[in-house]
C-alpha cells in the first residue's frame, strides 16, 4: 500500500520500520523540523528522519501543516492513507480527508482513557493496572476518532515510563502492520464514558512533595523516568531521583529518617520513600551507597522540594 508516514520520536520510528518491512510503499515521512539538543544546542533530526533518509524516503518538514503549498506536497504524493504516531503537529480537515483511506493514529492508550500528548506518563501517576494500544481512524477531535484495532498491556509494578513506552511502541509497530493488510476496516466509536485526558508533562511536575502518600510519589520517580526525572533538595544541591521504594516509616513529611546503604529514607504523608538511585546536575547516576559515599546525609535533616 502506498502511504505517507507522520511521526517524530523513537516510539513512532518503531512503527515506520515495520511498516517499511512489511513491504508497503513509504512514499513520504512527514517529522517535525529539527531541534536543537545538547549542550552545544546542535540540530538533531528526529529518529523517524534518521530511519527515513537511511532507507531512501522524502522526509518533509514543515512547521505547520495548516499551509496550503504543504498540503499540496502531500497531497501530489497520491497515497492511499496517511498514517500518525506521535507526531506532534495538528492535522487540519483539509488532510484528513485527503487519503481514500483517511489519516489513521497510533495512540499509546486504551482509549478514551488518557487521551493527548502523554498517555504513558500520565497511566504511570493515575495507578492504572494496564494501558495499551489503539489504532484510530483520525477526526478533528482530539484523539476521539472510531477505533481500528486495539491491544491490552498489563503495567508491571517497576515500570517506568522508559520500560512501558518500549512494549508499548513494539506493540503499536505490529498492531500498525495488522490493520494495514486488513483495510478498509469496520471502525466502533469509542465509549462516550471513562474520557480522561493526558497533558504534555512539564519540568514544574518533576519536584517530590513530601506531603503526599509515599506510593504516589514512588510512580511519579518512575512516571517521569527518563524525563523530565523527578527531583529533589538534600543539603542545598538538586537531584534527580531515579529509583525510588516505599518503605515503612513515620515522620514530619521531609525529614530523613535513615541515610544507610540501601537508600536514603525519607517521611511522607503516608509511609517513607527510599531514595535507591540518584543524581546530582552534570554528574551521573549513582547508587545510593556510592552518593553517600561522596556526600554524607545526617539523619533527622531535612530533604527539601525542589524548584527547579
Amino acid at each position: 500500500m502506498k502511504l505517507v508516514f507522520a511521526g517524530t520520536p523513537e516510539f513512532a520510528a518503531l512503527a515506520l520500520r515495520a511498516i517499511i518491512a512489511a513491504g508497503h510503499q513509504v512514499a513520504m515521512v512527514l517529522t517535525q523540523p529539527d531541534r536543537a539538543s545538547g549542550r552545544g544546542l546542535a540540530l538533531r533530526a528526529s529518529p523517524v528522519k534518521q530511519l527515513a533518509e537511511a532507507m531512501g524516503i522524502e522526509v518533509f518538514q514543515p512547521p505547520t501543516l495548516r499551509d496550503p503549498i504543504a498540503q499540496e506536497r502531500i497531497r501530489a504524493v497520491t497515497a492511499e492513507v496517511i498514517i500518525v504516531a506521535a507526531y506532534g503537529l495538528i492535522l487540519p480537515q483539509a488532510l484528513l480527508d485527503m487519503p481514500p483511506f483517511g489519516c489513521i493514529n497510533i495512540h499509546a492508550s486504551l482509549l478514551p482513557r488518557w487521551r493527548g500528548a502523554a498517555p504513558v506518563q500520565r497511566a504511570l501517576l493515575a495507578g492504572d493496572r494496564e494501558t495499551g494500544v489503539c489504532i484510530m481512524q483520525m477526526d478533528a477531535g482530539l484523539d476521539s476518532g472510531p477505533l481500528l484495532l486495539s491491544a491490552r498491556q498489563p503495567i508491571n509494578k517497576d515500570d517506568t515510563a522508559s520500560s512501558l513506552h518500549d512494549r508499548l511502541a513494539e506493540q503499536g509497530a505490529r498492531l500498525i502492520v495488522e490493520v494495514l493488510a486488513r483495510l478498509p476496516l469496520l471502525a466502533r466509536p469509542q465509549p462516550e464514558t471513562g474520557i480522561t485526558y493526558a497533558a504534555k508533562i512539564s519540568k514544574t511536575e518533576a519536584a517530590l512533595d513530601w506531603r503526599l502518600p509515599a506510593a504516589q510519589l514512588e510512580r511519579q520517580v518512575r512516571a517521569f523516568n527518563p524525563f523530565p526525572g523527578a527531583t529533589c533538595v538534600i543539603d542545598g544541591s538538586v537531584l534527580k531521583v531515579w529509583r525510588a521504594e516505599v518503605v515503612a516509616g513515620v515522620g514530619l513529611p521531609g525529614v530523613i529518617l535513615a541515610a544507610q546503604r540501601s537508600g536514603i529514607v525519607v517521611a511522607c504523608a503516608d509511609g517513607a520513600l527510599l531514595l535507591a538511585e540518584l543524581q546530582k546536575a552534570g554528574g551521573r547516576r549513582l547508587s545510593a551507597a556510592q552518593f553517600l559515599a561522596g556526600t554524607p546525609v545526617v539523619e533527622g535533616s531535612r530533604c527539601a522540594v525542589s524548584t527547579a
